[in-house]
């Protein structure tokens, strides 16, 4: 072996192994003790191999059973199709569809809030002094296991006497709302960035060690150019696929 640290070998060569399919979802890998006999290294190298892909989101650690591969079957979500007109009369929630397209089970809940929104979310909506949002916070599952948050924010002179700003789930999604109260959106602009988990997302989405989560804010505008929405929604990296079709013609 090479000139790095012997648990960072043991780390690659067990990566390796779950990247090419050797070790799947939900496989046992070598404990501490057969990974020493193995590679003739010592009881604290293996742990802290092991303790190196727990970090990087690639196993759990599990009581009595031990390091296991993780699921890490990813929802494709196409972020441009949220807007996309609908047939009339047909109900649509565009990240249920997206869930239940792939044969998945959908679920969610719900808190409404009246805030007075913090600086980066009242500078977005460009809400004055002394002005409201009223934000519907959702934790959203898929097959059961919590996926991710989505916390959208409408001014409440608009909204707050709309479904918008009741408790419950809008099936038609809260798009169409705003387009039935004279705010369709006609332009959204979307910043995606990368950071670790805060301690409450971590307890919220149930992550593992060293999972990372992508933030995706979404600004949406009417005809006027107003902004009438402004959705943060927090996804653990290792469940979700981000993509965009650009048509270029």
């Amino acid at each position: 072996m090479a000139a790095s640290p012997l648990y960072r070998q043991v780390a690659s060569i067990l990566r390796q192994a779950i990247y090419s399919g050797v070790y799947k979802p939900g496989d046992v890998l070598p404990t501490e003790a057969e990974l020493q006999d193995k590679y003739g290294i010592s009881r604290n190298t293996a742990r802290n191999a092991l303790i190196m892909l727990l970090n990087e989101g690639l196993i759990t650690r599990t009581p009595r059973i031990g390091s296991v591969v993780r699921e890490r079957r990813a929802l494709l979500i196409h972020p441009q199709r949220e807007l996309e007109p609908q047939p009339e009369g047909e109900i649509r929630e565009a990240f249920a569809t997206a869930v239940r397209t792939e044969g998945r089970e959908f679920s969610q809940d719900i808190m409404i809030e009246t805030v007075g929104a913090d600086d980066e979310i009242a500078g977005r909506l460009e809400l004055g002094d002394g002005e409201f949002a009223i934000v519907r916070r959702r934790l959203r599952y898929v097959d059961g296991q919590p996926y991710n948050i989505n916390d959208s924010y409408y001014p409440r002179k608009i909204v707050q006497l709309s479904e918008i700003a009741e408790p419950g789930d809008i099936r038609r999604g809260a798009n169409r709302v705003l387009q039935e109260l004279g705010h369709r959106q006609v332009r959204v602009v979307d910043d995606i960035m990368g950071r670790m988990p805060t301690q409450r997302e971590a307890e919220l989405l149930q992550l593992d060690a060293g999972t990372c989560v992508l933030v995706f804010v979404r600004v949406g505008y009417d005809a006027s150019d107003t902004p009438v929405r402004v959705a943060v929604s927090v996804f653990p990296a290792d469940k979700h696929l981000i993509r965009y079709e650009l048509d270029l013609d």
